[in-house]
């Protein structure tokens, strides 16, 4: 089940929107443009219908959000028992094409972070591969992803520099 509505930041570039859960997880986004089909669309359903969840993996003690000032450039700061790591996701100006940018910054400690990515096209009903083409989207992650399951989670640990 998703949050409640007020639980999400909202993110953008003019031609496209995401909205963020205060758990970490965007659930919802048309991409590549407002009146596409949502490739993530756990909004509507379960996380099934298609996330991309970036959080601690560790029982999270408190979080806070904000918005850098006059941007749409999101900041949540989880505090674990492990430390603190904010998670700033945006969505830049297009140039050409739409970029969804997530970012892990470590602020103290050692925080081993969870990532589940699950896209789905035709509003959460299709599995890629199944689809054409053309709604296709490309990832380049920081770090390494293995393409055998897109259900599987993938953990990392993110240290402060």
């Amino acid at each position: 089940m998703s949050a409640a509505i007020e639980d999400y930041g909202i993110i953008g570039d003019c031609e496209s929107v995401a909205l963020v859960g205060s758990n970490g997880s965007i659930d919802w986004l048309c991409w590549p443009r407002f009146d596409s089909d949502a490739c993530f669309a756990a909004l509507l359903g379960t996380p099934a219908n298609g996330r991309w969840l970036l959080a601690p993996a560790s029982a999270v003690k408190s979080t806070t959000r904000k918005y850098r000032d006059h941007t749409l450039i999101l900041e949540t700061r989880f505090e674990t028992l492990d430390g603190v790591v904010t998670v700033i996701d945006f969505m830049p100006p297009r140039s050409g094409h739409s970029d969804l940018v997530r970012i892990v910054r470590g602020e103290t400690g050692q925080v081993r972070m969870t990532m589940e990515l699950t896209i789905r096209f035709d509003y959460g009903l299709s599995v890629p591969g199944s689809v054409p083409s053309e709604k296709a989207s490309c990832t380049r992650p920081s770090v390494p992803i293995s393409s055998s399951s897109m259900e599987k989670p993938r953990s990392i640990t993110r240290t402060p520099r």
